[in-house]
């Protein structure tokens, strides 16, 4: 089992893959949320049956499973949907999470947690040693959503503003990443990150 646990997370289209991805390549082993969040509703668990029943059976694809790009209209669209959908979908991820924390081995784990600020924060995940936020200007946030999603501005600023103001996450930050270039610029930050929680590691019981 890890000795510690750092929550990663990160405002939408911020670069927290990225950020992972250095994580990875350096042995560490991560807990993913948005992974726990598709298991939550896969076809025939009782996630995805709590979500019909709350939004209807229009939320389904013709294969059974979510239709995920209608959702995510949908409750961007209105705060009371996407809180009701959440409160379907974040204990189940906690959990998951947690499981595959006290699973990990290493000196430390990561738990990428994109939505850590809007699923309780610090009161939510008690067990996070320490939080550090991917950031990055709203301007390239913007520009990378549309492009990755393929959708227009008016949608991606929606999403954006969905999520809780992006000083209230920095506020919650032991450790920030600053992701506004290319992906390689983030290795020596992630490097310096990877010494400073082996080194914390070493403080803590095992």
């Amino acid at each position: 089992m890890s000795r510690i646990v750092i929550g990663l997370t990160g405002g939408i289209a911020s670069g927290k893959s990225a950020v992972e991805a250095r994580f990875r390549v350096l042995g560490v082993s991560v807990a993913d949320a948005d992974q726990a969040a598709r298991d939550a509703v896969a076809p025939g668990s009782p996630g995805l049956a709590e979500v019909v029943a709350a939004f209807g059976s229009k939320v389904l694809a013709a294969d059974g499973s979510l239709d995920r790009a209608a959702m995510r209209k949908r409750v961007f669209a209105d705060a009371a949907e996407r809180m009701g959908l959440e409160a379907i979908i974040h204990p189940r991820v906690r959990t998951a999470l947690r499981e595959a924390c006290l699973a990990a081995s290493g000196p430390y784990v990561i738990a990428a947690i994109p939505l850590l600020a809007e699923g309780g924060g610090r009161t939510a995940y008690p067990w996070l040693d320490r939080i550090l936020v991917v950031d990055a200007p709203e301007a390239i946030r913007l520009d990378r959503l549309m492009r990755r999603d393929g959708i227009d501005a008016a949608l991606a600023k929606a999403m954006i503003a969905a999520q809780v103001p992006r000083e209230m996450r920095l506020a919650m930050a032991d450790d920030i990443v600053v992701n506004a270039e290319t992906p390689e610029d983030l290795v020596p930050h992630v490097e310096a990150l990877d010494c400073l929680y082996r080194r914390f590691s070493k403080r803590v019981p095992s």
